[in-house]
């Protein structure tokens, strides 16, 4: 069965966005490091999940820098846009992103669907309502979370979902120079 891996930034005090869905407190000077960390975690994958307000900002982001040959980050712009992705979404009737797939039916199908397929790793990406419900439904079988040295007070979190205990076992903790320490969990099953 294919693993599905979740990376997201949070502050210290947990939460991955301000309380109006503010994101000026994420840190975005990654050292070659952390840089080098996500291109381990995403060179296995060949799937994306995306939930559709994030996709709406994310593809054209990626498409943008992969065709800009000065852009820093082409490397990753062209990761993305070339990776397979499936878009959550009960809004939208057709993809208007090439390479990429709707998927309006029921998330836990859909999710195990995927899971069950043939191919490589896949990573999910999106905001504090896509990721919860995979968080609450037990989709994510391995966890990379970004801790931004900035505590916010209040905010929006993706684990405010759970109506049980979720165990998770600690694989790593990594200290950037940036400031970011990235635990990685695993589910404990």
């Amino acid at each position: 069965m294919r693993k599905l891996k979740l990376q997201v930034q949070m502050s210290v005090d947990g939460f991955v966005a301000g309380p109006k869905g503010e994101m000026d407190w994420m840190v975005w000077d990654w050292d070659d490091a952390l840089k080098q960390y996500v291109d381990e975690i995403t060179e296995p994958v060949d799937c994306i999940l995306l939930g559709r307000a994030l996709a709406q900002g994310f593809i054209p982001h990626w498409e943008a820098v992969a065709g800009n040959p000065d852009a820093a980050e082409r490397s990753a712009g062209i990761k993305y846009t070339n990776t397979h992705k499936v878009v959550f979404t009960k809004t939208l009737d057709s993809s208007p992103w090439r390479n990429t797939v709707l998927a309006p039916g029921d998330l836990v199908d859909e999710v195990t669907r995927l899971k069950q397929e043939e191919g490589k790793d896949i990573i999910a990406y999106g905001g504090t309502t896509f990721v919860s419900a995979l968080i609450r439904h037990a989709l994510i079988d391995e966890f990379h979370l970004f801790i931004n040295p900035t505590a916010i007070g209040n905010g929006m979190t993706i684990f405010a979902a759970l109506d049980a205990n979720q165990k998770l076992l600690l694989e790593s903790s990594t200290a950037f120079a940036c400031g970011i320490v990235v635990n990685q969990y695993r589910r404990a099953i």
